[in-house]
């Protein structure tokens, strides 16, 4: 069995995509899919599977997602050991009040994380990492213009952001599944 923890973008944010997590449970346990738990509204699922083929995991929850809210939602999949990887390597150690995790849902290319500026929204910072990119916004997330739309944008994948006390809590959430 794998733990997953499954993203989804933009659900619940701003009175748009609108889900209710009670529901959004039934769906994911409704795919054959044990353990499942929602954490907070924004869309978070952990769950075990027993199928370890991560592309067609979130292919299947997205496509369930559609049937039953009418909504087509990205979900960006990582397991328990991924995300508590992320958690264990944060590059800004001592500033965690104000990092947040994107998480892509492909690697991006090197002719792709060449097209970002670093410089785009000073002070705020990105390391990118794998699938995974740790930024630090001094004056918060809605300030910044490294929005996940600017990351989808330019490294043409899906991509989906969590706070750092999201991110730590998903991997308790996660640790206890497996």
């Amino acid at each position: 069995m794998v733990t997953y923890v499954a993203l989804l973008r933009g659900i619940n944010v701003g009175g748009s995509n609108l889900v209710p997590m009670k529901a959004l449970k039934a769906v994911v346990a409704g795919l054959g899919h044990d353990d499942v738990a929602t954490y907070i509204a924004s869309g978070n699922v952990v769950f075990t599977c027993a199928r370890a083929d991560e592309a067609r995991v979130a292919a299947n929850l997205e496509a369930a997602i559609q049937k039953a809210f009418g909504l087509r939602i990205a979900v960006v999949l990582r397991t328990h050991a991924e995300l508590a990887a992320v958690a264990g390597s944060n590059p800004f150690r001592g500033r965690e009040a104000r990092v947040y995790v994107t998480f892509l849902a492909g690697t991006p290319s090197a002719d792709a994380l060449a097209r970002l500026d670093p410089a785009r929204s000073a002070p705020d910072e990105y390391v990118v990492r794998g699938r995974d990119i740790y930024l630090h916004l001094p004056s918060g997330a809605g300030q910044t213009t490294l929005s996940v739309d600017y990351f989808q944008k330019q490294l043409g994948t899906s991509a989906t952001t969590r706070n750092w006390n999201t991110v730590n809590r998903l991997v308790d959430l996660s640790r206890r599944s497996c």
